[in-house]
């Protein structure tokens, strides 16, 4: 692994943590369709005080960022990017897109929003990094 990606070693593993986490939301989201009877195919309420709303909002939104932060990654490890500085960054992306999650499944709003603006600073933090690599 190392001829090919040097030392992106924690960048590549966090890959496998968003992986994860899409796995999650979309075992969640099926999960509430089934529990909410729903019918496949058509609209679900749009609603924030409908759970099956939610989680599909919150796969949704993963999915609207995720090609950027496939992209970013690429640059910065094809670039030569600082691998601590991708690693940490990239982590931060996750773990924003993560608690984002979370936080839509909760409905808290606000702690949502701010999880959104973390996961598009550590976006843009891994867009400069590859710039400068």
């Amino acid at each position: 692994m190392d001829l090919i990606f040097g030392n992106y070693e924690a960048t590549i593993q966090s890959w496998a943590a968003l992986a994860v986490l899409l796995l999650t939301q979309v075992l969640v989201a099926d999960v509430a369709s089934v529990r909410a009877k729903h019918v496949p195919g058509t609209p679900v309420e749009a609603s924030h005080d409908n759970f099956l709303f939610r989680a599909s909002r919150a796969v949704a939104n993963t999915n609207e960022t995720i090609a950027i932060y496939i992209v970013v990654v690429l640059f910065c490890l094809f670039s030569g990017a600082s691998a601590d500085y991708t690693a940490y960054f990239s982590w931060g992306y996750v773990v924003a897109r993560t608690a984002y999650a979370v936080c839509y499944y909760f409905n808290l709003k606000l702690l949502r929003s701010v999880c959104f603006g973390i996961s598009l600073l550590s976006l843009s933090a891994l867009l400069i990094l590859g710039l400068m690599g």
